[in-house]
């Protein structure tokens, strides 16, 4: 019953598989893949394969990555709601109840989310087999490459499968996810590039160390998740009741919040025990003090401390060593925002309809801008306290290295970027949660629309530079960038440590970039309120 006749493994198989959606994420993403070998195919009219030529050995190693970056990204998307889904659907208990085993229900949920992916990947077989006459890579490589990706995808799906158990939400889930896959999928890049020239070394990694890594890593949370489910400490809850703050304060492992002390208030400010004062808007007081920690804190302890743990030793050697390559942190900050920020403002509309609150809250007499900018300002407040959690390093650095007092600009720029990044996060996430009708779709349009906006445009920087350098396509990506801002963090100008000359760049890419964001921001105002009107307020 673990696998072969696993009826929970049978259903989802059933139920996801002939969806319509399975069918277009398939023709996506084998099409994205052709376009990207027809693009980055060698220009070359003749080829001497027997030179291993760079730029077939280029393609192979594009498509392996971006297949592996592209997985790790949508990992999370199919596994993360595999438990908290049942919670949310009231039939968490019921499955908890049935004659299954706890290691049945892990393993049929883990297969079944990571189906949708196996296919995926070996329908993407005969794009690879196109590549292999060009040269730069064996038929053993390729396969040993695959045999990583299954491996990878099956580590980032039970990481996911595991924060599922943790939490009562889907987004909380998701986003504790994509903290703990990213990291490691960026490392597994960092790795794979090391043994770019020795292919040989990179063969033996993959066949060796890297599988007992990630079978072990696999099976031990296979265990802890499976513990958790015949032992449940959630039952009743079925993702609705309120926890208790003060007991879980009591019973926290680890870093603790408390609403009365600076900087946790800013995060999640005292509970109110006066009346609410006059023209004070009730839907951003609800919403900051009750609503978003109606869960508990547990994900917003992770958050904090997951990041402050990557972010240690990026601090301490890019701002006080390196401060050249100070843009890297602030990077990092901004990626942090891109994945906490939406889960914030994702469920604030989506949430009022899935409780049946939605119509209740019409009934008042707030205006459209009442409901929206409480709503959106109490997210954008919390995403950005957490948010200054990791900025104020660069203060520190500001002030006790003489470096940034000589690149002044810098250290106005960074922030408005961060700033501007905080406002987009929170405005594209509340815009998907007027269009769309459930809380985890919200949330993932709200990533594929940041990850569009915010990745694409450096990925195609890289793209045009690799295969298309000393074209006009460079120039003409170059100017798509301002929307991104990776892209105009790296265009910053800068002194050099010993201060005597300037690197290339310019502060216009900058402003191009402030000029863009705030008009994204005010046209998604406008949106929110012209769709708020039409989708909600008009009765539908």
């Amino acid at each position: 019953m673990l696998l072969l006749d696993n009826p929970v493994l049978q259903r989802e198989l059933l139920i996801n598989l002939r969806t319509l959606r399975s069918f277009a994420l398939l023709l996506g993403y084998n099409a994205l893949l052709g376009v990207v070998v027809i693009l980055a195919w060698p220009q070359e009219s003749r080829l001497n394969l027997s030179n291993n030529p760079e730029s077939a050995k280029n393609l192979v190693n594009l498509f392996f990555l971006g297949q592996y970056l592209l997985v790790a990204l949508m990992s999370p998307s199919f596994a993360a709601g595999a438990i908290t889904g049942e919670k949310e659907r009231h039939t968490y208990e019921s499955l908890l109840a049935s004659p299954l085993r706890p290691q049945a229900i892990v393993l049929g949920k883990l297969f079944a989310s990571l189906a949708h992916l196996a296919v995926l990947l070996f329908s993407s077989l005969p794009i690879v087999m196109l590549c292999l006459p060009l040269g730069g890579v064996s038929l053993y490589e390729v396969l040993t490459v695959y045999l990583g990706l299954i491996l990878s995808v099956t580590l980032f799906g039970m990481i996911s499968i595991a924060c599922s158990s943790f939490f009562q939400r889907t987004s909380s889930a998701l986003v504790v996810s994509y903290l703990l896959i990213l990291p490691l999928a960026l490392f597994g890049v960092g790795v794979w590039n090391l043994f770019g020239n020795n292919g040989e070394a990179r063969l033996i990694f993959t066949l060796t160390i890297f599988p007992l890594i990630s079978l072990g890593l696999t099976a031990m949370l296979f265990a802890m998740t499976s513990q958790r489910l015949l032992h449940p400490p959630d039952v009743g809850s079925e993702g609705k009741e309120v926890i208790d703050e003060e007991r879980e304060l009591r019973e926290a492992v680890g870093m603790v919040i408390s609403r009365d002390r600076f900087p946790d208030s800013l995060i999640a400010p005292p509970k109110r025990s006066q009346l609410l004062p006059d023209h004070a808007n009730p839907v951003y007081d609800k919403e900051l003090r009750s609503e978003i920690f109606a869960q508990g804190t547990l994900m917003l302890r992770l958050v904090i401390q997951i990041s402050l743990l990557l972010a240690f030793p990026l601090m301490a050697g890019v701002l006080f060593f390196v401060p050249e390559l100070s843009a890297w942190y602030a990077a990092y900050v901004v990626l942090f925002n891109m994945l906490v920020g939406p889960v914030f403002n994702a469920g604030a509309i989506t949430s009022e309809r899935e409780r049946e609150t939605l119509e209740l809250l019409l009934t008042t007499n707030l205006s459209s801008l009442q409901i929206l900018g409480g709503k959106l300002f109490a997210g954008f407040r919390i995403a950005g306290a957490l948010t200054a959690l990791l900025f104020w390093p660069f203060l520190l650095a500001v002030i006790f290295r003489p470096y940034f007092w000589q690149n002044w600009q810098l250290v106005l720029a960074y922030p408005a970027i961060i700033i501007l990044t905080c406002l987009t996060t929170a405005s594209v996430a509340l815009l998907a949660s007027v269009i769309c009708r459930k809380t985890a779709t919200s949330l993932i349009v709200s990533y594929l629309a940041i990850v569009v906006l915010f990745c694409l445009p450096p990925a195609l920087q890289f793209f045009a530079q690799s295969f298309y350098a000393n074209t006009p396509l460079v120039d003409a990506v170059e100017t798509l960038s301002i929307v991104s801002p990776f892209s105009t963090l790296f265009k910053l100008p800068y002194l050099a440590t010993d201060l005597k000359y300037s690197l290339s760049g310019s502060y216009a890419s900058f402003w191009l970039y402030v000029s863009f964001t705030s008009a994204l921001i005010a046209g998604c105002w406008i949106a929110l309120v012209m769709l708020f009107e039409f989708r909600w307020r008009s009765g539908e």
